[in-house]
């Protein structure tokens, strides 16, 4: 027999099977013999209660029958027919290779062509990027392998249920390595230790039943003949026909922004959010949450979330990454980007999260326009992008050099003092202190003043000089989008060019980027069997 039961436990009593099993037994009915297995549905914590700190469990029980596995079966990739027809599709990061999958369901033959490097060379750039603030703009945080998920923590929330199969996403996450528990948990999250093997037994996957996986594949040119994408090149001379093309690129492939610009394809300015990444020690955010001195060791290091609205505009917190680390995200020379990740024990004495502004075309044009920047035209698509590069630019001005990055005490920077001295930090490339009035735009720069105090008295000791404030965190989104119709998903003026994921604007984070990926497949298996 079987049941589903709903418990809620103290951690130490979720934490012991044999406390469990006892638990489920009482709550049952039951001997706690009869307990022969469960599965668990859905986990999450409750620490609203100051005086205790609860988990709330949905379990699947086994009563007097041996427990099933999980799952049935695994999700079948069968080996493609030579005749497959091919679909070409940019960006080997989540939306690009769920894409691949799903054209594999859909006997299509997915050709993947990534400008960066695989999981395992990818290590060597960050090496030099970590230790010696040396960018290589085809291999860093954001292209390669796995995109910008694969180095930056692998966090699988997302709030786009209605988009398409989260569970398929978090069952072929499983079925490819990751834990068990990102099936159940509220906030499922891999860790950037464990998402490179994950990645490269997907590619495995993709290339033994007959698609293609390349690297070092740039696109640098576009072949429209009366509206249809007729081929492309790579920058190492490659061409390829296709009948199908997904743009999968991420939201840091400024390049390809301009190349479809160049050749006449419209694209759009799109409102992003911007600001910097702040850095508690993560004992600081434990006792805040769990409203005690020391964590008990059978609770997650904590995390939050907040949000704050600032006169008529928002401040929120963003990717917030317990017991992690800030890495330097910059894509090319000369610029500042920070980002955080987390390993999978998120085990490192420091708490970071991006604390961000939204970034509207009007505040933009009239940033812009002030400065005499020639981007500054409401119409032009570049508009965000523009505000952007100017942010991350004055970073790297105001920084230490290279990828040392300016910062300061959370109070000094909200106080418009300059830190006389910085604590220890998790950003490996070294902190510079510095006047963050000279970096941040004066609108941003004011929100996030006021947003840090009001997040100090929803959180009390969060407002501290315990805490830094590190510039700049820029790339939440793409600043572009790249039109497609509501109907075909195809972009308007070229009806097998498919625009996806983050870079295109249709996305924000790995699931809704991989259910973007799916959906597309689906949609071109559908178009090209017409």
């Amino acid at each position: 027999m079987q049941k589903t039961i709903q418990l809620r436990l103290k951690p130490a009593e979720a934490a012991h099977t044999p406390s469990l099993l006892l638990a489920l037994a009482q709550s049952l009915g039951e001997p706690k013999e009869s307990i022969l297995g469960y599965h668990t549905l859905k986990q999450s914590i409750d620490a609203r209660n100051r005086q205790q700190v609860w988990v709330n469990l949905s379990l699947l029980v086994f009563i007097n029958e041996p427990p099933k596995p999980r799952f049935d079966s695994p999700i079948e990739f069968k080996a493609l027919p030579i005749n497959a027809k091919e679909v070409i599709i940019i960006g080997a990061g989540p939306a690009g290779l769920f894409a691949a999958l799903e054209c594999i369901e859909q006997g299509l033959r997915p050709i993947v062509l990534e400008r960066g490097k695989d999981v395992r060379s990818r290590r060597r750039d960050l090496a030099s990027l970590n230790k010696e603030g040396i960018v290589n703009p085809e291999s860093n945080y954001c292209f390669g392998e796995g995109g910008a998920g694969t180095y930056s923590d692998g966090k699988l929330y997302t709030r786009s249920n209605k988009r398409g199969n989260i569970d398929k996403i978090l069952r072929l996450f499983y079925q490819f390595g990751a834990d068990e528990n990102i099936l159940y948990e509220a906030h499922p999250h891999i860790g950037t230790n464990k998402l490179p093997h994950i990645i490269t037994a997907m590619r495995e996957q993709i290339e033994a039943v007959g698609g293609k996986v390349l690297f070092g594949k740039k696109l640098t040119g576009l072949v429209i003949e009366n509206g249809v994408l007729a081929s492309i090149t790579t920058a190492d001379g490659d061409s390829f026909k296709t009948e199908a093309l997904i743009l999968a690129t991420g939201h840091s492939a400024r390049d390809i922004f301009h190349l479809l610009h160049d050749n006449g394809v419209t694209i759009e300015a799109k409102p992003f959010a911007l600001g910097v990444r702040v850095e508690h020690p993560q004992a600081a955010i434990d006792a805040i949450q769990y409203h005690c001195a020391l964590r008990d060791p059978n609770l997650p290091p904590a995390s939050y979330s907040l949000v704050e609205q600032v006169q008529d505009r928002g401040v929120f917190s963003f990717c917030m990454c317990p017991g992690g680390i800030i890495a330097p995200a910059a894509t090319a020379p000369g610029e500042i980007v920070v980002n955080g990740w987390s390993p999978s024990k998120r085990n490192n004495p420091y708490a970071n999260s991006g604390m961000v502004v939204q970034i509207d075309i009007p505040t933009a044009y009239d940033f812009l326009k002030l400065h005499k920047h020639e981007a500054a035209q409401l119409d032009n698509p570049f508009l965000l992008l523009a505000f952007q590069q100017w942010v991350e630019q004055s970073a790297f001005e105001q920084g230490g050099g290279l990828q040392v990055a300016p910062a300061a005490r959370l109070v000094d920077f909200c106080t418009n003092k300059i830190s006389t001295n910085l604590p220890d930090a998790s950003y490996l490339p070294g902190l510079h202190s510095a006047d963050m009035k000279n970096i941040l735009p004066p609108f941003v720069h004011r929100t996030l003043q006021e947003g840090f105090k009001a997040f100090g008295k929803k959180m009390r000791g969060y407002y501290s000089n315990d805490a830094i404030v590190v510039a700049t965190e820029s790339r939440t989104s793409s600043p572009v989008r790249i039109p497609r119709d509501e109907v075909t998903l195809a972009h308007p003026q070229v009806k097998n060019l498919y625009p996806c994921g983050e870079g295109a604007g249709y996305a924000g984070g790995i699931v809704s980027a991989a259910m973007d990926g799916q959906r597309l497949a689906v949609m071109i298996a559908q178009t090209l069997g017409k």
